[in-house]
């Protein structure tokens, strides 16, 4: 009788001991299954969070590229526009402002490969046909037009002051308010009085451009 008792109780134990493994094992489960979720979250957030970096940094080094373009392209045309002023009364500023937007900071073609900073038309041989765009009756339209060719941006920018200072085959005086103006806003002004440009905020974007970059610090 205490023998079969004895069989019971280790028959028990055994039982019990088996379930607590069970038990253990499927701990080991879950504890391995959370594990892999948690590296598998890990993994998922590291590489969206490196994504974000990843392109805050490209963009970051475009702005950069940009800036340095630009900066390199003021100190270019600065010093010629300096020179100007100082003999001629046509504002630095004004000059460098307008090669920015007639050239887009020296990028357009006319620019780049003619040496065209601002637009100027002409005829004959130092000439090149090309399109441009061009406000009329209230909108934006694509014209071909002859423009002049330049050996140099610096010639093109004393081009530009003989046009301020000559005018017009029509018009002699057509640009005296440029070159007497006292400050670059009445000369931005001048020139959309003028017709310069056929775009109606000429001036406003001349002087944008101007506070933008500090190009009044030219003009000192």
């Amino acid at each position: 009788m205490l023998q079969l008792i004895t069989s019971r109780k280790e028959e028990a134990q055994l039982v019990a001991k088996r379930r607590s493994k069970k038990r253990h094992s499927g701990r080991k489960w879950v504890v391995g299954i959370l594990a892999i979720i948690v590296i598998f979250l890990g993994v998922y957030v590291g590489h969206h969070f490196y994504r974000i970096w990843n392109q805050q940094r490209i963009e970051q080094e475009a702005r950069e590229k940009d800036r340095r373009a630009k900066q390199l392209f003021i100190q270019q045309v600065a010093p010629e526009a300096q020179a100007m002023q100082n003999t001629y009364h046509v504002y630095a500023s004004i000059t460098i402002a307008q090669a920015i937007l007639e050239s887009q900071w020296g990028t357009s073609k006319l620019a780049s490969q003619y040496h065209n900073l601002f637009g100027i038309k002409g005829t004959g041989p130092n000439s090149q046909l090309m399109t441009t765009k061009e406000y009329v009756n209230g909108k934006w339209i694509v014209i071909k037009g002859r423009f002049r060719v330049y050996d140099s941006w610096s010639d093109s920018i004393k081009d530009h002051t003989r046009l301020m200072l000559n005018g017009t085959d029509t018009n002699q005086q057509n640009y005296d308010k440029v070159v007497h103006a006292t400050s670059y806003q009445e000369a931005a002004q001048g020139l959309q009085d003028s017709g310069y440009a056929t775009d109606p905020d000429y001036a406003q974007k001349l002087i944008s451009v101007i506070k933008t970059y500090k190009l009044y610090n030219y003009d000192k």
